[in-house]
């Protein structure tokens, strides 16, 4: 009966130990941001949305695409400072920069995009009237 106990702790002390290694640097746990982009308007999901990953804003790091959810995932991003573009064609571009992603933390976002006809373009204030 002892034997059976301290065999059955040790499994128990096992599985424990294979979780937290599990949930350690380098294993999906780690520096990820995910989200949806929505439009501003009807707030549907937007689709087909590319989401380019810069760390110091400089170094291009990653590029995700939403799938038909509007939702996007980046995981296992190295630890920084980064800018983040979201862009899709008949829509604004959305840049959010100076995101702090750190070790063993998760971030969620929502975005929301502009349709390119949903904001008013301005006459130039170069035109001259007639020409």
């Amino acid at each position: 009966m002892k034997q059976k106990s301290i065999l059955l702790a040790l499994c128990l002390l096992g599985s424990f130990m294979a979780m937290a290694n599990n949930n350690g640097p380098g294993n999906g746990s780690k520096d990820e941001l995910n989200g949806v982009v929505i439009h501003a308007e009807t707030k549907k999901p937007l689709k087909d949305v590319s989401i380019t990953a810069y760390l110091n804003n400089s170094r291009k790091e990653k590029i995700v695409i939403t799938d038909e959810t509007g939702g996007f995932n980046f995981d296992e991003l190295k630890p920084g400072v980064y800018k983040f573009v979201f862009e899709k064609t008949g829509f604004k571009k959305v840049t959010r920069e100076k995101v702090m992603i750190k070790t063993n933390e998760a971030f969620q976002v929502q975005i929301e995009m502009i349709a390119v006809g949903d904001y008013e373009i301005l006459p130039s204030p170069f035109s001259i009237g007639g020409f």
